[in-house]
């Protein structure tokens, strides 16, 4: 199936006038060996004691060895043999269906052209030479076949010169040229048609250089009455081609894939570049895909003016090259990340311009497994995916750079095995860096952020007189509490493949009694709002919304110093390292004046609050904060102790 078939299905007969005219002509050559061939058997058969020509030069002029045996065509001369039934030759009929169907292509261009008495010679010839085939040809037949004496009648012979005259006007009239790489023809004549060319082909040759040697890109372009259309074949796969028609200032893509998946990431990819899709429909077309479905859908961009227009045409023809082998790659990413992560992984890199097919030749997946195998044995085990030991952001960001990595090296010239050697660097350094542990400390750092907010602001704004406004902050404070949970129980199932992973782990449940504790004050303020207020004066008051802005403050201090401890390594310098001790020095103090503060309030409420279950519940909101400000100093020392060996380790 060539890629004519799949352009005349969706609709655009006028693109494919030079490719037809190319196949006619390379026709014209294979019919003409073809009857040579016959005469030349005719000859050795009538005369069998004369030496048979040798046409293996003609046959290699032509490419017919595409479609038959070569060895068969020199030999068939010399098989030819004369019995009283005419001509006789080993597959006499193979070469009839191979003269129907040179004829056939030999026409396709002309008949467009409402070439009636052309059309009807083509006809009857075919219809003959479809009774022709027998095991014997009569010599009245092969002589209807083969004499050029118009005097004589038609002959299948003179059908072949007067179709080739046709062709050589046609020819001359799709004369093509050039426009920054595309092949063009009867474009408009104000001259309209070559800037918007231009700008597509510039978009084309932007990104082109990174199919490296793949197949793939050809672009043509003519006019149709007022639209302009342009067609690239993309790569090698039938279905797989992308039709553009420019009409006033809107641009209409149609575009054809045999992949559902990689459909809807190019749908994906033009519409971040401006495009409005129509419902994809899934459509077969007889002779296309060996018959099975493949997926078609139109696209649509606007512009305002001819300057937005040919922006718009640049932006497209520079993502074609992004769907050029994305098929390949995204299997070959799957079992690294799984098939979300695969997809955007690729995105990116389009995004990015980089692509895939360097990272396919370099290795692929391969490059990434080595990567992995050349790792501590405490890193990896064997049947480990890549996200299994990184967090999925990490290991997509990280397939990234081994795919730009590997672009980087082609354009350089650099063999593979100094791409396989970056990628297991960089591995290195996500690991040393130790950011997968401090992703989940960092989200449960904000969680317990959202939980002190939650409370400051309560007391604030009075929510303890408020008992709908104190249960809705404790359904939060609940949900918040089970996601901190959650990131908890992750790192323990990662510990227990992993032992990189049993620090962070201890340092998670260590986190976590902040996050019981700021949980425990939202739900005893929660029991304060349904009336447990009794004698609440503005000192009680303001010594809770103290309390409450203190455990903020070092949780804010908090939040800093986890941020800045996952940066500290090599790449980190005495700034970092300044901020970091800053942070836990500004908990520790935080601490102390939360432990001043729990006092002034019990020496308070004890002599201001008579109501005894006010009492009890006050004491147990300033327990529950004082405790949150404890968890935040034990947590201080130990993340101090974790970064300083961590320091200790990458010197």
């Amino acid at each position: 199936m060539i890629k004519q078939d799949a352009v005349a299905s969706l609709g655009e007969q006028r693109l494919l006038r030079p490719a037809r005219l190319r196949e006619a002509l390379k026709a014209n050559d294979r019919l003409k060996l073809v009857l040579t061939l016959l005469q030349a058997g005719a000859s050795h058969a009538q005369a069998p004691q004369e030496p048979v020509p040798d046409l293996a030069r003609e046959i290699g002029a032509t490419d017919i060895d595409r479609w038959e045996d070569p060895a068969w065509l020199r030999n068939l001369p010399g098989a030819f043999t004369l019995g009283t039934a005419g001509l006789h030759a080993p597959e006499l009929p193979r070469l009839m269906a191979r003269l129907r169907t040179d004829l056939q292509a030999m026409a396709a261009p002309l008949l467009d052209e409402a070439a009636a008495g052309l059309a009807e010679r083509v006809s009857t010839w075919s219809a003959r030479l479809d009774s022709l085939a027998a095991p014997f040809l009569a010599l009245a037949d092969l002589a209807s076949l083969v004499h050029g004496r118009r005097a004589d009648g038609d002959s299948l012979h003179l059908l072949v010169m007067d179709l080739h005259r046709a062709l050589n006007g046609l020819a001359a009239e799709l004369s093509t040229r050039l426009v920054e790489g595309a092949h063009v023809w009867q474009l408009a004549p104000d001259g309209a048609d070559e800037p918007r060319v231009a700008a597509f082909m510039r978009g084309l040759s932007r990104t082109a250089p990174l199919k490296l040697d793949h197949p793939g890109l050809e672009t043509s372009a003519t006019r149709d009455g007022e639209r302009l259309l342009i067609q690239n074949d993309i790569g090698t796969s039938d279905a797989h081609v992308l039709v553009v028609q420019v009409e006033a200032n809107r641009i209409t893509v149609t575009y054809s894939d045999l992949h559902r998946q990689r459909f809807a990431f190019f749908q994906d990819l033009l519409a971040e570049a401006g495009a409005q899709w129509t419902k994809a429909e899934s459509r077969t077309t007889p002779g296309l895909n060996e018959g099975a479905a493949y997926t078609l859908g139109t696209a649509t961009f606007t512009a305002a003016d001819e300057k937005a227009l040919c922006e718009r045409l640049e932006a497209l023809a520079s993502r074609i090259v992004f769907v050029i082998d994305w098929n390949r790659a995204r299997k070959r990413l799957v079992p690294l990340v799984g098939k979300a992560s695969a997809v955007a992984v690729l995105r990116e890199a389009a995004r990015r311009e980089v692509g895939h097919i360097a990272w396919l030749k370099a290795g692929a997946d391969r490059l990434v497994w080595n990567a992995m195998s050349g790792q501590a044995d405490a890193d990896f085990r064997l049947g480990d995916r890549l996200d299994d030991v990184l967090p999925e952001a990490a290991a997509r960001d990280y397939l990234v750079q081994v795919l730009a990595l590997a672009w980087d090296a082609a354009q350089r010239r650099l063999p593979d095995a100094y791409v396989a050697d970056e990628a297991r660097l960089l591995l290195t350094r996500c690991l040393a860096g130790r950011h997968m542990g401090f992703g989940l400390l960092q989200e449960h750092a904000a969680l317990c952020h959202a939980l002190a907010a939650g409370l400051l602001e309560a007391l604030e704004q009075g929510w303890e007189q408020d008992a709908a406004a104190v249960a809705r902050l404790a359904l939060r404070a609940k949900d918040w509490e089970r996601s901190a949970d959650e990131l908890v129980e992750r790192a323990r199932a990662h510990a227990e493949r992993q032992p990189r992973w049993q620090s962070f782990t201890r340092l998670l449940e260590e986190a976590d009694d902040i996050a019981d504790a700021l949980e425990e004050a939202a739900f005893v303020l929660s029991v304060i709002g349904e009336g447990h207020h009794k004698g609440w004066t503005d000192e009680v008051r303001q010594l809770l919304r103290a309390l409450a802005g203190t455990v903020m403050g070092a949780m804010e201090d908090h939040v800093r110093a986890v941020a800045v401890a996952a940066g500290l390594g090599e790449g980190s310098d005495a700034a970092d390292h300044g901020d970091y001790l800053d942070a836990l020095w500004r908990v520790l103090q935080a601490e102390r004046l939360g432990d001043e503060l729990h006092r002034q309030l019990r020496r308070v409420a004890a002599s201001a609050l008579q109501d005894a279950p006010s009492l009890v519940l006050c004491n147990e909101l300033a327990q529950a904060l004082e405790s949150a400000s404890d968890g935040l100093l034990s947590f201080g020392f130990r993340l101090r102790d974790h970064a300083f060996r961590s320091l200790v380790v990458t010197r």
